[in-house]
């Protein structure tokens, strides 16, 4: 619900029965409908609006989100070519964005109240989050390394008591902001912190994981949900509704079957294609690592996810494959397989993320999170499924993939007794 900035007092407040669970319609439409001018629209296109301005609405708007999502591919280009640190960086920048456009949302009920600290003791707790959980995944990958500064040492040693005793100082600041007549409505903007908190900082942290594992594991998903939504929206703004005259989810009346089924199949097809193309390069595949001065190695031994196998070509296949040139036999990495378990998670599954923020706007009556992204909306917008995505990619590569690091192994290996890394040592020398 969103209302214009007034200042209420305490005996015209607005029960918080009404704000969560709502009232009846006829009481609603003077009060808590929400003006058009506060509703958040896509951004300004500018420009480009204007060039197109001959084009039929729905034209308009398909040039505008395809101009605008080359924009930001090209723009991801960039931020991956400058290396796996620059991206760590970007997944920081959107988690603040995105964290911001949630709360806002919030602080545009909560604000008519003039209760103290809210947005001060959100962002405070996003920082508490932010220490722990980085903390947390620095610790873990280059523990071994850090250590060797005394300061550093120090804070990664005491880490989880450090970002104990961080959130029990803002825990108590939330307790002592507490005001008379509105304990219900600040625990609900409690609650509300820390939700947001659940769906954008893990999601984030998972998603620096997966980088840290190999900048492939972080790229291909996020090119497979991309792919997904193009193929989606191509498929169903040119074969929507022409087969099955039904929405996919009431949700969103626009998806269509045709183009939830177009879009999964071009997913697979692209993403097997472009896993092939993507596993070639080193930096992509290899595990972020530092040396001794703190360098980000770019080289290793290639895994074995990685490497050609052959495979016969069946022989229904055969004369389709003959056609572009393929013998009965063809290379494919075993990587390719797990793209391919990943691209029916980004076509069925990751969507699922973008109808639950659908029903979140409906729920707070907005049309987009933000205006930052022409013909697209606020970054959250765009970002829904990608979260998703990011979450079960690093729980396939837990389940899967991933081995214990030399890392942390070293780092385990320092926390033991002198008498217990002897008894470590002395097997491996028996073994040479």
């Amino acid at each position: 619900m969103i209302h214009k900035k007034r200042t209420l007092a305490k005996s015209d407040s607005i029960p918080i029965e009404e704000m969560i669970q709502g009232v009846p319609e006829s009481e609603r439409k003077d009060t808590d409908a929400p003006k058009e001018e506060d509703i958040p629209q896509s951004g300004d296109t500018g420009a480009l609006s204007k060039m197109l301005s001959h084009l039929p609405a729905r034209w308009r708007n398909w040039w505008i989100r395809v101009s605008t999502s080359f924009l930001m591919l090209f723009g991801f280009i960039f931020i991956g070519y400058l290396g796996p640190l620059a991206i760590v960086l970007l997944i920081l920048a959107i988690q603040l964005k995105a964290f911001h456009e949630i709360i806002t949302i919030g602080y545009m009920v909560y604000r008519n109240y003039e209760l103290p600290w809210f947005r001060t003791i959100s962002w405070y707790f996003l920082f508490c989050a932010n220490y722990y959980f980085y903390g947390e995944t620095i610790n873990e990958y280059f523990g071994s390394v850090l250590q060797k500064d005394v300061a550093l040492h120090f804070l990664f040693k005491h880490h989880r008591i450090i970002s104990f005793a961080l959130y029990s100082m803002g825990f108590i600041a939330f307790v002592c902001s507490l005001v008379k007549t509105f304990y219900r409505l600040q625990f609900f903007m409690f609650g509300w912190t820390h939700c947001t908190l659940l769906m954008v900082v893990v999601s984030s942290h998972l998603c620096v994981q997966n980088i840290l594992d190999g900048v492939i594991w972080f790229c291909l998903p996020v090119l497979l949900v991309c792919a997904n939504d193009t193929w989606a929206y191509i498929c169903g703004f040119f074969l929507g509704k022409r087969f099955i005259n039904q929405p996919l989810t009431k949700l969103s009346p626009k998806k269509s079957w045709e183009g939830f089924v177009g879009g999964f199949i071009c997913t697979l097809i692209w993403g097997f294609i472009f896993s092939w193309l993507l596993a070639r390069f080193p930096i992509l595949t290899c595990p972020v690592r530092l040396d001794a001065n703190w360098h980000v190695l770019s080289t290793c031994e290639a895994s074995d996810y990685f490497i050609p196998v052959e495979h016969t070509v069946p022989l229904f296949l055969r004369p389709l494959f003959g056609l572009f040139g393929i013998g009965e036999t063809v290379l494919i990495r075993p990587f390719q397989h797990h793209i391919a378990a990943l691209g029916v998670f980004a076509s069925f599954i990751a969507p699922f993320g973008g109808f639950f923020a659908s029903g979140f706007k409906r729920a707070f009556k907005v049309k987009d999170f933000g205006d930052l992204i022409p013909g697209h909306g606020g970054v959250m917008d765009r970002m829904d499924c990608h979260f998703v995505m990011q979450s079960f990619t690093n729980v396939y590569l837990s389940t899967f993939i991933r081995t214990p690091s030399v890392q942390t192994i070293l780092l385990a290996a320092t926390k033991l007794t002198m008498d217990e890394q002897v008894s470590l040592i002395i097997p491996c020398k028996v073994a040479e």
